[in-house]
C-alpha cells in the first residue's frame, strides 16, 4: 500500500533513541526526508541517520533542545532550509525516558522533577507544535503525532509527573485536532505500552532482575511477555506501524485519536 510519505519532510523530536530512531527507518523506507533531531546524543542521532542513508533514504540531524524556544526555532529554520517545510511532526522527545524502576511517594517529587517534566512534555510540545504549524498550513496538509504512553490510561504509583504531563499532551491533541481539522491538518496519540528498547532492560525491577540472570533471550523475552492478553510486549515496529498510518495521506479522517500499542493491557 502506498501511504502517500514519499518525499514528505518528517521532523522526529527524539529521534536518536530506540524508538526514534525505528520511526526514522520505517519513514524512509516509504520515501521520506527525515530530520533527526537529538539533545545530547548526537552519536546515537548520526547512527540512525547513517543506517537511514544505507537504505537509500535521506536523512540529516538536528539539535534540539524542548526547553529552548530558540533552539527549537533553529531546527526548524535547519530544516525548512534544507528541504522546506515539515509536512509530518512526530513529538516522541520526552523528558522522561520512561516510568521509574522505584516509585517516588507524590510527597517527595521534587519541584525540579515536577517542573522538568511539564517544560519538555507540555511547554515543548507548545513550542514545537507552533514551529511546524506555518509551512503544514501554508500547504493545505500536515500531520501531527503525539507519542505518549499506556500509563496515563491507568496511572502508576510515583509516576505522577510522567503521567501529568503525558495527560496534558493529550488534551492538546485532542483540542488541537479540532482546530486544525479544517486546515487539512490531523493530530493523533500513540500510546505504548512496554516496548522492547535498548533501555528496557535498565528499568525493570531489581527483583525481577534476578529472575532473568543467565537467561537466554528466548527465555527473558517469555519472562517479559507472561500475563500480556496478545501473549508478547510491544516492538518498536509495532508502535512504528499505528504512527506511519496517522502520519500517512491514507489517513484521510481520523484526528484527535488516542491508540494504545500494549498488547490489550
Amino acid at each position: 500500500m502506498d501511504l502517500g510519505l514519499a518525499s514528505k519532510v518528517v521532523l522526529i523530536t527524539g529521534g536518536s533513541g530506540s524508538i526514534g530512531g525505528h520511526l526514522a527507518g520505517a519513514f524512509a523506507a516509504e520515501g521520506a526526508r527525515v530530520a533527526i533531531t537529538y539533545h545530547r546524543n548526537k552519536d546515537g542521532a548520526l547512527q540512525v541517520a547513517e543506517d537511514v542513508i544505507k537504505q537509500g533514504g535521506e536523512a540529516i540531524t538536528v539539535q534540539y533542545d524542548l526547553t529552548d524556544p530558540e533552539s527549537i526555532s533553529a531546527a526548524f529554520d535547519t530544516v525548512t532550509t534544507k528541504w522546506g517545510g515539515v509536512d509530518v511532526l512526530i513529538v516522541n522527545a520526552s523528558a522522561i525516558p520512561g516510568t521509574k524502576v522505584d516509585p517516588v511517594a507524590f510527597e517527595d517529587i521534587s519541584v525540579e522533577e515536577w517542573q522538568s517534566s511539564l517544560r519538555a512534555d507540555v511547554e515543548g510540545s507548545f513550542h514545537t507544535v507552533q514551529a511546524a504549524l506555518p509551512g503544514m498550513k501554508e500547504r493545505g496538509w500536515g500531520r501531527i503525532v503525539f507519542i505518549s504512553a499506556n500509563i496515563v490510561q491507568r496511572g502508576g504509583a510515583g509516576d505522577e509527573a510522567f503521567v501529568a504531563s503525558k495527560m496534558a499532551m493529550h488534551g492538546l491533541s485532542r483540542t488541537l485536532a479540532t482546530e486544525l481539522a479544517p486546515e487539512g491538518i490531523l493530530v493523533n496519540v500513540v500510546a505504548p505500552g512496554p516496548t522492547v528498547t535498548k533501555g528496557f532492560l535498565a528499568r525493570v525491577p531489581d527483583e525481577y532482575k534476578q529472575d532473568l540472570d543467565g537467561k537466554s533471550p528466548e527465555q527473558i523475552k517469555r519472562f517479559l511477555n507472561r500475563g500480556k492478553p496478545a501473549g508478547h510486549i510491544s516492538s518498536p515496529q509495532d508502535v512504528a506501524g499505528i504512527v506511519l498510518y496517522f502520519a500517512s495521506a491514507t489517513n484521510g479522517n481520523v484526528t484527535g485519536s488516542v491508540v494504545h500499542v500494549a498488547g490489550g493491557n
